[in-house]
């Protein structure tokens, strides 16, 4: 398994201006199959992943994939994503992008319970918020700021996509999930009861199985 910081994130640079631009994206993640010498391997992505999997799909294609994983994640971004977040969501989105530190860190604190369904342990929050912190007002900005319609690219796909969603999941709401499913062929759905935003987080062994079963699959 292979992971990274995505643009913008974690340890990796943080440039300004270095966001909009949907071939910069699809570079990253080509740069990481070529470098790496992968070997037809499954893209996962999470959330905003799925955009950036979109990005490599349009100027790459499928052929140097074998599948791919959307987790709670939409393909549009801009005015059209609108529909498939929460307005929730859309209410901390001033907050996530404020330079004043006090309110930044009160959206944070209001956000990362969102991404849960069972209450999150005090550890949990703290490192969540973390890795949250070290992306700058300014890179959110630039993520949020793309206006990007994939439909084009979901429905020239041919490899196997893995449709994962959680029933609680208080970010992305499910008609997401059935967009994607009319959008794309060869589609698997994997809906994962009593979890928030990060399935992955709260029931670890079901999300595991479920690509675990995928992979076998392909």
């Amino acid at each position: 398994m292979v992971t990274l910081d995505i643009r913008g994130h974690g340890l990796s640079e943080k440039p300004q201006g270095a966001y909009g631009d949907s071939r910069l994206w699809a570079d990253d993640i080509n740069a990481v199959i070529t470098t790496l010498e992968l070997d037809k391997p499954v893209l996962v992505g999470w959330s905003y992943d799925v955009q950036i999997m979109c990005d490599y799909l349009r100027y790459y294609g499928d052929e140097q994939i074998a599948g791919l994983n959307f987790v709670a994640g939409a393909s549009k971004l801009g005015e059209a994503l609108y529909p498939f977040v929460t307005q929730d969501f859309l209410g901390l989105v001033e907050g996530f992008l404020t330079e004043v530190v006090d309110e930044s860190a009160a959206a944070l604190e209001k956000f990362i319970p969102m991404q849960f369904y069972q209450e999150p342990s005090r550890e949990d929050v703290y490192l969540i918020m973390g890795f949250n912190t070290i992306v700058s007002p300014s890179v959110r900005a630039a993520l949020l700021d793309r206006v990007v319609d994939n439909d084009d690219v979901l429905a020239k796909r041919n490899k196997p996509v893995l449709l994962t969603q959680s029933e609680e999941d208080a970010l992305v709401v499910m008609d997401t999930l059935k967009y994607h499913e009319a959008k794309i062929k060869h589609t698997k759905i994997s809906i994962i009861p009593r979890v928030g935003h990060m399935s992955f987080w709260e029931d670890a062994e079901r999300f595991n199985s479920d690509i675990r079963s995928f992979v076998n699959s392909l």
